[in-house]
C-alpha cells in the first residue's frame, strides 16, 4: 500500500474510532442506544466516508503530503468535538506526548525554555532561561544565548518546537549545541549529556514575610500534591499564614488538586464531587487532612484560574478555609476523561460535571458564544440575581455559575501603553544580556539612577520611543523589571521570581487580607464544634418493634 494511501486510511480510523469512543461513552450504563439511534449513527459515518471521497478525488489541488492528516487532525474531529462543548479535545501524536510531558512534569532533555526571535532580521531561537540544576544550567548557557546550531545543524528560521525536539532525547545521549553571546569574541559550544528534566508545578516557594509562606501553582501536574506537602513542611512548625497563588493555573489532574486540599482540609471533608450521564456520581473526601495544624490562609485567583485550580478555591472558600480574593475565576466545570486511540493519539471528553462542596457547578455559559469570548472575554458584568445561590459551611453566600467568584476583589494592574511597548520588543531581557555582558551583580544589586540612565540609553539603541514622563509614570515596574531579568540571568529564574513577587501589588493586597483569613476560620472552628456538640445531645430515636 502506498506510504500516502496508509496514512489517509490510518488518519480514517483515528476519526472513527474517536466517534465510536464518544458514542460508547455518550450510551454505555444509561440505556442502550435504540435500533433507529444506531441507524443514524452509522449512516451519517457513512455520509461522512461519501464527502471524504469526493473531496479526495474532485479537491482542486491533490491531498498529498500532511493535508489528509490536517483534513482529520485539524478539521473533521475538532469540529465534531466543537459542537459538543469548548474542553472535548482531540490530540494528534505530537499534541498527545506533549500533554503526557505535561501530566508527567518530567522529560529528557537539557533544560531550558528557547522563543524565536528576530535577530538581525532573521528568525533566531533565544534561551530565554535554564532550569537550574539541568544540564544546560550546570554548563553555563545563559538567557539570551542565541542557539545557531544543534549537532551541527543550523536553527534559522526553525520554530521552537522542531528545536526542542532536537535537544530532547534519550538520557545519557549527547548533543552539541553552539551558540552566540553578547559580549563574546566568538560563538561558544557545548557538549551536553541529555538527563530527566523535571518539571515541577510549583515555580515559587518561600516565606515572603517573616513566618507568612508564599506556594506558588502553575498547573496540578502528577506531583502536585507532594510537592506542595514538602513547600509546607519547608516552612516549619510555626508558620503564621500563607498565600497561595493560583492565578493564571489552567488546572490539570482532578486528583491532585484532591490531593492538594487534603493539605488544608480536616479528615473526612468533602472536597468534590463529580456527575456525568454516563458514570456513577463520584465524590472526593480529605483522606488524612491537615492533622490540625491550621494557619490564615488566602487564595489568590484571577481570570486565568481554571479547572483543578478552581477545585482548590472553591473547596477551601466553601468550608471557610481560605478567603478568595482577586478576580473571578475561569469558570471550567467540565472534567474531561483521556483516552488514548490508534498510534498515540488521544481524545480528551467531557465525562463529568463537578461541584464544589457546597453544590456549586461553575461553570460559564458557552451556548451561542464564540470560542474567542468563552475564553478570553471575562469582562461581562455578572448579575448574580440569576445565578445559583449556595452557602459556605458558617452560612456565608457563594454563587453558582460563572466560576468562584472571590470573598474580595483585587483586579489586575491594567498595561499602560509605555508598558506594552517595552515587553513587545524584549526590553528588559535585551537589556540584561547586554547589561551582563562584561560584568556581574550580587544579589545587594538596586536599581539606581546609573541603571536607569544605562537603561535609557540602551533604549535609544533598539528604536524604542519613550519620554521621561512615561518611565516615570511605571518607575517601579520598569526597576522591578529590569531586576529581575539581571537576577534570572545572573542567579537563576527562581531569584528572578522572587523579585517579581516583591514587587507583584496583588500579592501586596492579598497579604493585608491575612487577619481576615485568620477570623473567617476561628468562626468556622467554632460553628463545627457546635454542631459536633449539637449532634452528640441530640437523643437516639426509639426502635420501632
Amino acid at each position: 500500500m502506498h506510504s500516502r494511501t496508509r496514512r489517509t486510511a490510518f488518519s480514517l480510523v483515528v476519526f472513527f474510532s474517536a466517534c465510536g469512543l464518544a458514542g460508547m461513552i455518550v450510551s454505555q450504563k444509561v440505556g442502550a442506544q435504540s435500533s433507529s439511534d444506531e441507524s443514524q449513527f452509522r449512516d451519517s459515518l457513512k455520509q461522512f466516508t461519501s464527502v471524504y471521497d469526493v473531496v479526495a478525488q474532485n479537491y482542486a489541488e491533490p491531498l498529498n503530503g500532511d493535508k489528509p492528516d490536517k483534513a482529520i487532525y485539524d478539521g473533521a474531529i475538532p469540529g465534531m468535538l466543537r459542537v459538543l462543548d469548548p474542553h472535548s479535545n482531540f490530540y494528534d501524536p505530537k499534541a498527545y506526548a506533549r500533554m503526557r510531558e505535561d501530566q508527567h512534569g518530567k522529560y529528557y532533555g537539557v533544560g531550558m525554555t528557547i522563543q524565536p526571535q528576530n535577530v538581525g532580521g532573521v528568525q533566531r531561537i533565544v534561551v530565554l532561561f535554564p532550569y537550574e540544576g539541568t544540564p544546560s544550567y550546570k554548563a553555563g548557557v545563559r538567557p539570551g544565548d542565541v542557539i545557531i546550531s544543534v549537532d551541527g545543524k543550523t536553527t534559522d528560521n526553525l520554530g521552537s518546537e522542531e528545536v526542542a525536539n532536537m535537544l530532547k532525547g534519550p538520557k545519557g545521549t549527547h548533543v552539541h549545541l553552539t551558540v552566540s553571546r553578547e559580549g563574546a569574541a566568538a560563538p561558544l559550544t557545548y557538549d551536553l549529556v541529555r538527563d530527566e528534566i523535571p518539571h515541577p508545578s510549583i515555580d515559587l516557594k518561600e516565606e515572603i514575610r517573616p513566618g507568612i509562606g508564599y506556594i506558588h501553582i502553575t498547573q496540578f501536574q502528577e506531583a502536585t500534591g507532594r510537592e506542595v506537602a514538602d513547600a509546607l513542611d519547608s516552612f516549619g512548625p510555626d508558620l503564621k499564614g500563607l498565600i497561595l497563588d493560583l492565578r493564571g493555573n489552567p488546572g490539570g489532574l482532578l486528583t491532585e488538586a484532591v490531593s492538594t486540599c487534603d493539605k488544608f482540609l480536616k479528615k473526612g471533608q468533602v472536597i468534590v464531587s463529580q456527575r456525568g450521564r454516563a458514570f456513577p456520581e463520584q465524590t472526593y473526601h480529605a483522606m488524612h487532612g491537615n492533622g490540625g495544624r491550621d494557619y490564615p490562609v488566602v487564595v489568590l485567583v484571577n481570570h486565568g484560574t481554571a479547572s483543578a485550580a478552581e477545585i482548590v478555591s472553591g473547596a477551601l472558600q466553601d468550608h471557610d478555609r481560605a478567603l478568595v480574593v482577586g478576580e473571578t475565576t475561569f469558570g471550567k466545570g467540565l472534567v474531561q476523561t483521556v483516552y488514548q486511540l490508534s498510534d498515540n493519539t488521544g481524545l480528551a471528553l467531557t465525562t463529568y460535571h463537578y461541584y464544589t462542596p457546597s453544590g456549586r457547578l461553575i461553570q460559564r455559559n458557552y451556548n451561542g458564544v464564540s470560542l474567542y469570548d468563552y475564553y478570553y472575554n471575562h469582562d461581562q458584568p455578572q448579575d448574580t440575581k440569576d445565578r445559583e445561590v449556595k452557602l459556605t459551611d458558617s452560612g456565608r453566600t457563594v454563587y453558582g455559575g460563572g466560576g468562584i467568584t472571590p470573598d474580595y476583589k483585587i483586579s489586575t494592574p491594567k498595561s499602560t501603553p509605555i508598558e506594552e511597548d517595552l515587553l513587545a520588543h524584549y526590553a528588559f531581557f535585551d537589556f540584561a544580556r547586554h547589561y551582563l555582558a562584561n560584568r556581574t551583580v550580587n544579589k545587594d544589586f538596586q536599581v539606581d539612577d546609573n541603571v536607569m540612565a544605562d537603561f535609557k540609553q540602551f533604549l535609544g539603541t533598539q528604536d524604542i520611543s519613550y519620554t521621561d514622563q512615561d518611565l516615570n509614570a511605571v518607575i517601579d515596574w520598569v526597576k522591578a523589571n529590569i531586576k529581575a531579568e539581571i537576577f534570572t540571568t545572573q542567579f537563576g529564574q527562581v531569584e528572578g521570581l522572587k523579585v517579581r513577587a516583591a514587587w507583584d501589588p496583588m500579592i501586596s493586597q492579598a497579604l493585608t487580607y491575612l487577619p481576615q483569613a485568620g477570623t473567617l476560620e476561628q468562626t468556622a472552628e467554632k460553628i463545627d464544634s457546635q454542631k459536633t456538640v449539637t449532634a452528640k445531645n441530640v437523643p437516639a430515636s426509639p426502635a420501632i418493634e
